[in-house]
């Protein structure tokens, strides 16, 4: 069974590239914080071109310089989760697409690998679902005792 650490706080990490909902857990205290991620996907205009004008190539920017500006915006958001990460004994990531393996892995290179429990694959939810991953996650139930001709069994999960 996985428990909490005594010495600090079990953090659960939701990401993807555009938010990441980070799940505090310490005793029986439970917070949540949003980070968001001020990263752009999709193509824009340069700023200074007229609204009217037609889209043309020269009013976008290079693939390159864009491509450099996300990886630089991506590095600031995850460096922003890792701060919040700071006094966590044991983390748990999970999330939809590649952001939680890329937060891995720029924890690695904080050297804060050691505390990272598991990487787990999820789909989009709500706040109330991260929560209550995160506690099941940090807090799983007890199993529950079966009578089976007269001895009490326990059901265990796999």
């Amino acid at each position: 069974m996985k428990k909490q650490n005594e010495t600090g706080t079990s953090v659960g990490v939701c990401s993807d590239h555009r938010e990441a909902m980070i799940v505090f857990e310490s005793g029986k205290a439970r917070t949540a914080k949003q980070v968001l991620a001020n990263v752009e996907k999709q193509l824009r205009r340069a700023a200074d071109a007229p609204p009217d004008e037609s889209f043309e190539s020269q009013l976008v920017p290079a693939d390159d310089s864009r491509e450099r500006k996300r990886t630089g915006d991506l590095a600031r958001y995850f460096d922003e989760v890792i701060v919040n990460l700071q006094d966590a004994a044991s983390i748990l990531i999970f999330g939809p697409g590649e952001a939680k393996v890329e937060l891995q892995k720029r924890l690695e290179l904080n050297h804060r690998e050691g505390r990272v429990l598991c990487v787990e694959v999820a789909d989009r939810m709500t706040e109330r679902q991260i929560v209550s991953r995160v506690r099941r996650h940090f807090h799983p139930p007890d199993p529950q005792p079966i009578s089976y001709g007269g001895e009490i069994l326990r059901r265990h999960r796999g």
